[in-house]
């Protein structure tokens, strides 16, 4: 068959069932574009040729069997990992010299889920170091390039996922977003990044940033692909506390549904003098699109919206600095040959271990968590999460989504905002809301810059509406009918 790095997930799947093409050929296929292209874009850090080739001939003989059918969502699916997603066997580094060696006994929930419904695991992305970054640039290993233009950054800290999927590595792919990971670099490389609400895909495997704000979500080329993909991960996981007690739902369902009647939200303070021009009449457009399809657009107020970068800049670090703290160099992990005693022996494992901008954070959570500075700073961003989360609340008594721009500026270059980590965080601006309130937020591509970078325009929705979500965002696409 021809380009079957190009075909749509639901094609490529009636392909293989049909027997029209192997899953050993599809494996192939995306294998040699990864060896042809991946020296310069450099998404992948794990990739085992032999592994996926061995994977994938399995796969055939359980379609043969009749154990695959149509049942199943991704039968000889490629689908590619963030690394900071537990793989059994499979190196799983989180961007960290600390875990540069490390193999996990065991696989996450989503990676079970996928082995079940027939994926063929493809290799693990590049990301920064333990999800800390806007760039991909914090990774101890490799810098990710843009496939759109590769002397900009793809984003991050998913940078390498995003990557994969913009430069047809593979189909689909998973990353993690605890401030944005997930859409920011959806929008930076012109694909479909879905943040699930909170507690909807297991957290159990993931490798712990901010525990209340970490979500695994999809990457996908677009609406439907996305859908297919979040229909094989979600679901009750028994082994995470968190995770929600609900009835399956099948996130294709409402794709081909008329959205006429829906009310968009559309909030003003967004689109202030910090917006690239590019971007704002971008999405300006998208709404119009919008209103031709029947929806309405409804101005709204997110009040406290204006604090919620400073609030999440307390809270993650704060999370992170609990959370990286089982990294000491005793357990697991790089310890450093170079002490005298178990003091020097944690201070200098973490000191070579971790890159700067995870020493950075972990320095701030542990300030913030300090005696005398707790009820300041990590209980008041608490207090103000509330009100945040608040006026998603109000808004979403009014309107069925809220629309606006996924970043600031479009894909910025290599090095650009290195040196200046409060640009960086700014990069944010407009996705952490939807992790502090823990509602799902999807970024897909709605046009491109005069000199032809991506520009994403982002929903977000009340909680559990990914279905209605992706059912706005396929009808936009369709509209837009972007190349």
């Amino acid at each position: 068959m021809k380009n079957i790095c190009g075909m749509p997930v639901r094609k490529l799947k009636e392909a293989i069932l049909a027997r029209e093409v192997s899953a050993r050929e599809t494996a192939s296929c995306f294998l040699d574009r990864v060896e042809e292209k991946d020296s310069v874009i450099k998404a992948f850090l794990t990739l085992d040729r032999d592994l996926i080739l061995k994977d994938a001939d399995r796969i055939d003989l359980e379609i043969k069997a009749g154990k695959l059918t149509g049942k199943s969502s991704l039968p000889g699916i490629p689908v590619a990992l963030k690394d900071n997603i537990i793989t059994h066997g499979i190196r799983t580094t989180c961007g960290s010299k600390i875990l540069e060696n490390y193999v996990p006994p065991y696989d996450a929930t989503v990676v079970t889920a996928l082995k079940k419904e027939g994926a063929l695991v493809f290799g693990k992305c590049n990301c920064d170091e333990f999800a800390m970054g806007s760039s991909t640039e914090n990774s101890a290993f490799q810098q990710t390039r843009n496939p759109m233009d590769t002397e900009r950054v793809p984003g991050g800290s998913s940078g390498g996922s995003a990557a994969a999927v913009a430069a047809d590595f593979v189909p689909l792919s998973l990353g993690s977003d605890t401030g944005g990971s997930i859409r920011q670099p959806a929008a930076f490389c012109g694909v479909t990044g879905l943040k699930p609400t909170y507690g909807l895909v297991s957290r159990y495997g993931l490798i712990a940033f901010g525990s209340s704000l970490d979500q695994i979500g999809p990457f996908g080329r677009s609406a439907e692909d996305t859908a297919i993909l979040l229909n094989a991960i979600s679901g009750h996981d028994f082994r995470d506390s968190t995770s929600a007690r609900r009835q399956d739902e099948d996130f294709t369902a409402l794709l081909h549904q008329d959205i006429r009647g829906k009310k968009v939200g559309f909030c003003p303070d967004w689109f202030s003098s910090g917006l690239d021009p590019e971007i704002s009449g971008s999405i300006k457009q998208a709404l119009k699109k919008l209103e031709d399809l029947g929806c309405t657009i409804v101005e709204i107020q997110l009040p406290h919206s204006e604090y919620a970068i400073e609030t999440y800049y307390i809270i993650a670090p704060a999370e992170a600095s609990s959370n990286l703290a089982r990294f000491d160099g005793v357990k697991y992990g790089f310890r450093s040959s170079d002490h005298t005693d178990l003091e020097s022996m944690y201070r200098n494992t973490r000191t070579q271990g971790f890159g700067d901008e995870v020493k950075r954070r972990i320095m701030i959570g542990t300030y913030v968590l300090s005696s005398g500075y707790y009820d300041a700073y990590f209980l008041k961003a608490g207090k103000v999460r509330n009100l945040i989360k608040k006026d998603y609340l109000e808004a979403f008594d009014k309107v069925d989504f809220i629309a606006g721009p996924t970043t600031p500026t479009p894909p910025f270059k290599l090095g650009e905002k290195t040196t200046n980590p409060l640009e960086m965080y700014l990069s944010d601006i407009y996705t952490v809301g939807a992790n502090l309130a823990g509602i799902p937020a999807l970024s897909m591509p709605c046009g491109k810059t005069g000199s032809g970078l991506p520009i994403g325009i982002q929903f977000q929705g009340p909680h559990f509406s990914e279905a209605a979500m992706l059912s706005m965002a396929s009808a936009l696409e369709t509209e837009l009918n972007l190349e």
